[in-house]
Parts: structure tokens; sequence; C-alpha cells
């Protein structure tokens, strides 16, 4: 047995996708065992210690629908991939979550558990009654709804100028984290579809994606997202003309979509 199956053995399963299973792993050490498996691999078993961090992993299963040879040639590719692109981001200064292990073999990505609360749910959303814990989360973690937006549009703008495309831009893939005595953080997560372009094309649909999930998501969300942009358009400085053009481009044909159905 593996390794990472020995620590996705030992974690605390949270959520299951179309293409990978979403695991927590509780504070471990690798620690020996005396038992060796059926090919001869010595067997390590993970421990709990109060001295490290939690870890996320997550785990691209087999697809039993597709052949193996190419199952495990698109799980190492996507794993590496997708490891890739954190790296890249995180040398861009862009906040996303750190990289703990990477076991492509085995389609398994480890990275830093983000202590916080996603920002779908620290806006107004769609069901009765939300707004009132909105404002309470809002409260607790000491930060306006206009921070927030100022927030993604920076942290967006700081991953497109990085040339990393998403894919899957929504308010449920960016995390607020506390930090005492200053201003909170916003992490973006989950970068199982980005890639990386410096398609101008690209960034805008990056960008059209987040508007239709904001309206889809949160009522009257025209001027939150109108901030994002503002925020995004100082961060882009002269690259956003470009972009917003693009993205004008993008809308109408989203709109000619809708109407012809």
């Amino acid at each position: 047995m593996s390794a990472s199956q020995n620590l996705i053995d030992s974690a605390l399963f949270i959520s299951q996708g179309a293409e990978a299973a979403s695991i927590f792993l509780l504070p471990v050490i690798f620690s020996p065992d005396n038992d060796i498996d059926s090919i001869g691999q010595k067997v390590y078993k993970a421990q709990l210690t109060s001295n490290s961090s939690p870890i996320l992993l997550k785990h691209r299963f087999q697809k039993q629908y597709r052949h193996p040879t190419l199952d495990a040639s698109l799980t190492r590719s996507r794993i590496a991939g997708e490891a890739r692109t954190l790296l890249r981001c995180l040398r861009a200064g862009v906040n996303v979550p750190g990289i703990r292990m990477v076991d492509a073999t085995n389609g398994v990505l480890g990275i830093q558990w983000i202590e916080g609360e996603s920002v779908r749910k620290l806006l107004p959303g769609e069901a009765e009654g939300e707004d009132n814990e909105e404002v309470d989360l809002l409260q607790e973690y000491g930060i306006s709804i206009d921070e927030i937006m100022n927030l993604v549009g920076t942290e967006i703008a700081k991953m497109h100028k990085a040339d990393v495309i998403h894919g899957d831009l929504t308010t449920s893939n960016m995390m607020i984290r506390p930090i005492k005595s200053s201003q909170a953080e916003l992490i973006l997560i989950d970068f199982g579809l980005a890639f990386q372009s410096t398609l101008t094309e690209d960034k805008a649909v990056d960008l059209y994606v987040l508007e239709r999930a904001f309206l889809s998501t949160h009522p009257d969300s025209e001027p939150m997202f109108a901030s994002v942009l503002a925020a995004y358009e100082q961060r882009m400085g002269n690259d956003w003309a470009a972009i917003k053009s693009r993205l004008d481009d993008v809308r109408l044909r989203g709109r000619k979509r809708s109407m012809v159905g």
C-alpha cells in the first residue's frame, strides 16, 4: 500500500465530486510500521500530532469508465498541472493554498488547509432568511462587503497578471481567512480546471464566468460585481482596456446564446 493511500485511509472524508474526492487530513506524522505489504514495501502509518498543520488531500480516484492506461495518464497530468499552477501563483504573490505533497502517480495532491469561510457564505444569498446570518459572519470577520469585493478583484488581477486562468471562478472558490490585528485575507482555491494563457479572451471569459456566478447565486449583485471590476481595473492598469473590450464581446455572445436557447 502506498504512503498516499495510508494518508487517505487515516483522513476524515469531506466531500466527493465527479473528478476528485477532497479529504481533510488531521495533523499527522509518518511512522514506519513493522508490516510489509503484498509487494514487499514497508507500510507507513499516519499518526496524530499537535505539531503539524492540517492538510487537505485532493484525490483523483480511478475512473472505471476510462481505459486504465488513459486514466492513469490523465490523472498524472491533471495533478501535476494543478500543482504547477499553484506554484506559479505562489511565486507571483497570489493568495492560494500552499502545496504540502504531490503524488501524481496515485492522483493525490496535498494542500494547505485554509481556516475561514467562503465568500459565498459571507454575501447575501438566495435562501430566505440568510441575510441575518451573513451580517453576523461579516461582523465576526470584521470585514465589509465592499472590502471583500476589493479583495476579489485584486486577487483575480494578480492571478491574471501571472497568466493563470482559473476556469471555475465562483464565490464558493474564494475563502476569507481572518488575520489577527490585520485585514482579512482572500484565498483563491480549487484550481482543478486552471490553465496558463496569455490570451485576453481567456481572461475575459474567466471574468464572465464569475459574473454569471454572482448573478445566479447572489441577488441584486450587479453593484458588487462592478466593485470587483473596479479593483481589477486598478490592479491591471493598461491591460484592462483590451480585457474590458473582450469582456463586452463575451457578454454579447452569452446573451445571444440565451436568446436562441
